[in-house]
């Protein structure tokens, strides 16, 4: 049963990440994000990893597609007004997606699948994570928190009115 619902949601994943690099409108190409961290959140349920799950899901399909979601609509994306992208921008691009795609596939030349799925007790629990986060991870982990917190207050002085207007 399980092994059915695994093909069932990683043909979802597949065909909804296609749909999200196809889709013409770049708001269907966030809703077919969110469709694909759905079907990825049921990959991580289906590993027993259900606080990763939790976190791919409030994290990722509701706080990042919305703010996805208002810079698109901020942006006001139209066809009429998109520049024309010449020939040769084109090409570049192309070559580099194909160089893209040879260094990934030179990166897994020598890629073993039988050690990388040999999964610890405890995988993906909250517990797990907070021992790897806060015994490995820890200065990374408070790095991040500082420029985090930078961000903001810079946010906040650059969004701010001056007294004097």
């Amino acid at each position: 049963m399980s092994s059915i619902v695994f093909l069932l949601l990683a043909v979802l994943t597949l065909a909804s990440a296609l749909m999200v690099v196809f889709s013409k409108s770049p708001i269907y190409s966030v809703l077919w994000l969110v469709i694909c961290f759905f079907s990825i959140t049921g990959h991580y349920i289906l590993l027993d990893a259900h606080f990763l799950a939790i976190v791919n899901l409030i994290v990722y399909a509701g706080a990042i597609m919305v703010l996805f979601l208002f810079v698109i609509m901020l942006l006001n994306l139209n066809k009429e007004t998109e520049p024309h992208k010449p020939f040769l921008l084109k090409l570049a691009a192309v070559f580099s997606g194909c160089l893209l795609m040879l260094v990934l596939a030179a990166s897994f030349k020598d890629f073993s699948i039988s050690n990388s799925l040999a999964l610890t007790d405890g995988f993906g629990t909250a517990k797990e994570v907070g021992k790897i986060l806060f015994n490995k991870f820890l200065l990374p982990f408070e790095v991040a928190s500082i420029l985090f917190i930078s961000a903001m207050v810079g946010a906040v002085i650059l969004g701010k009115k001056s007294v004097n207007d």
